[in-house]
Order: C-alpha cells, then sequence, then structure tokens
C-alpha cells in the first residue's frame, strides 16, 4: 500500500484539533482515546482524483467536512489528510465521535442522475476504478485495525456510511455499497470486513517470516549444529567478532540468520576449492 500524508492543515476541523475548544471534550476525548472503529466512504461524485479534493477541501473556509483519508481511484495511493486520532467530519453525530473516516474517489465516467443513482459511460473503466479503491480500502483498514488493536469482524468496529446511518449514528448516505451495486462489483461490507480480516492475517504471517529470517544468534551456542563447527572455526581465528572484547566473552557472534548461512556457504566452498588437500593449495 502506498500510503502519504496529505494533512488537511487550513480546514476548520484540522484548526479545532490543534486548539480544541474548551466547551466541548469530543476533540480532546477522541485525541486521547483514538478512534473506536472505522468508516468507509464513497465520495458521491465523478472525481478520481485525491489530490483535487484535498486541494478543495485545504480551505479556511470549507467547514462542510474533513475525513482522515483519500483513496485515488486512478492510482490506489492513500492520502492521510488528518492524523488518525484527530475528530473529523465525515458522517454527522455521534460518529464523529467515535469513527474515524476514509473516503474513496469516484471514477470520472460515472453522471449522478439524483440522490444516489447515476449512469455509467464506461463500465471496465468505473470497475477498474472502484476495483483499485476497494483493493487498498482493504489494506488500508487492516494498518488501522492493527493500529488500533481492533478486531474488523467485531460489531461495529468497521462500518460504511450507509450501515451508520442504519444504526443511527451517521447521516442519510447510501456509500458506499451504492456505487458497488450500481457498477455490479459484487462487494459487501461483510465481504470487505472478511477481506480486512484475512489481510491482517497476511500481515501477520509476512512479518513473522521477516522477523525470523532477522532473527540474531547471540552466541556460537546458539547456532544450529549444522553450522556451528564452521562459525567455530572462523570465531577462533577472529574472522567473525560479536563486538565483546575476547577477555570478556569469546563466544558471542551478533550475527543474523542469513549472515551466517552465507559465510557458512562461502567457506565451505573456500575450504573446498582451496583447502589443504592432495592437488591444492599448500
Amino acid at each position: 500500500m502506498d500510503l502519504r500524508q496529505a494533512f488537511l492543515t487550513h480546514n476548520p476541523c484540522y484548526k479545532k484539533n490543534m486548539n480544541p475548544p474548551k466547551d466541548d471534550d469530543r476533540w480532546l476525548t477522541f485525541q486521547r482515546r483514538g478512534p473506536l472503529g472505522f468508516m468507509l466512504h464513497s465520495i458521491g461524485c465523478p472525481q478520481p482524483s485525491a489530490m483535487v479534493l484535498i486541494n478543495d477541501w485545504n480551505r479556511a473556509d470549507y467547514s462542510t467536512a474533513c475525513v482522515h483519508g483519500f483513496i485515488d481511484a486512478n492510482t490506489g495511493v492513500a492520502y492521510q489528510t488528518l492524523p488518525w486520532n484527530f475528530r473529523g467530519w465525515h458522517g454527522g453525530s455521534p460518529a464523529n465521535d467515535t469513527h474515524l473516516g476514509v473516503e474513496m474517489c469516484e471514477p470520472a465516467c460515472i453522471r449522478y442522475t439524483g440522490g444516489s443513482n447515476f449512469v455509467c459511460s464506461d463500465l471496465p473503466t468505473a470497475r477498474a476504478a472502484a476495483k483499485r479503491t476497494y483493493n487498498t480500502a482493504v489494506e488500508l483498514f487492516a494498518h488501522l485495525c492493527e493500529l488500533y488493536h481492533k478486531d474488523p469482524l467485531a460489531d461495529g468496529v468497521i462500518l460504511s456510511h450507509r450501515e451508520g446511518h442504519a444504526r443511527g449514528i451517521a447521516t442519510n448516505h447510501g456509500d458506499p455499497e451504492h456505487l458497488w451495486n450500481q457498477l455490479g462489483m459484487g462487494y459487501t461490507m461483510d465481504g470487505f470486513r472478511r477481506a480486512v480480516k484475512a489481510q491482517m492475517e497476511k500481515n501477520a504471517k509476512a512479518q513473522k517470516e521477516e522477523e525470523e529470517m532477522a532473527k540474531i544468534y547471540k552466541d556460537i551456542q546458539d547456532v544450529p549444529n549444522c553450522w556451528r563447527d564452521d562459525m567455530q572455526e572462523l570465531l577462533d581465528l577472529g574472522c567473525v567478532d560479536g563486538g565483546t572484547p575476547a577477555d570478556k566473552c569469546a563466544t558471542d557472534l551478533n550475527l543474523t540468520e542469513d549472515c551466517i548461512k552465507a559465510t557458512v556457504i562461502i567457506k565451505r566452498y573456500v575450504d573446498a576449492k582451496y583447502g589443504d588437500k592432495e592437488g591444492g593449495a599448500a
């Protein structure tokens, strides 16, 4: 996921977070506690460029809305437009007090005809744009759930704007399901939540593999038997050094598993090619 910062520093909502009203504790409460959940939006107009919207919203006189992020429909790039623990203006009250909000941009080839209804002049292009924003939203919401230790399948953690309205916590909007349904994408919020969960599991697996690859053997005794004799020989020769003076600890290595494996391979190759054997080097 390509996540970039483009804070709406001129928007009145950002400024209120920087200087919270003394007579309204919702701002400081959100900042101290962070979000309880995450709300997914779709912008409701044919504008695929996140930067066009960011530039338009980043004004001192733009007092109608302020979200935590946009996802570009042309590129799939995600833009963070508020610190995650800032209270936003995205879903109405009380959703703004509990959830952060992210807007998915929409394809340029649709035209709204009334309410949440639209016509589309290029269905393949529109579907490709919706797929890009959906995929990035899955990755972004997985990141947010990891950051705030939330279960995406738990009740109320991930909601659409439409679902927020159905619960009585958000204004009357139909996004983003209206876009997915009319483009025939087959996406649902239940499916989205499951996709976020799967992405989190994928992330956890990748992190575990990365940690295992970066495993550090601090002492020669930690090295697996298949490599230990070679490393002990190199340690005795002073070819490797864990950084501790020999008179204090002569057995420390502080080498990663990958480094040890590569070192042993090179040593064995050198031993086989140039070692003291008949016909070999003296």
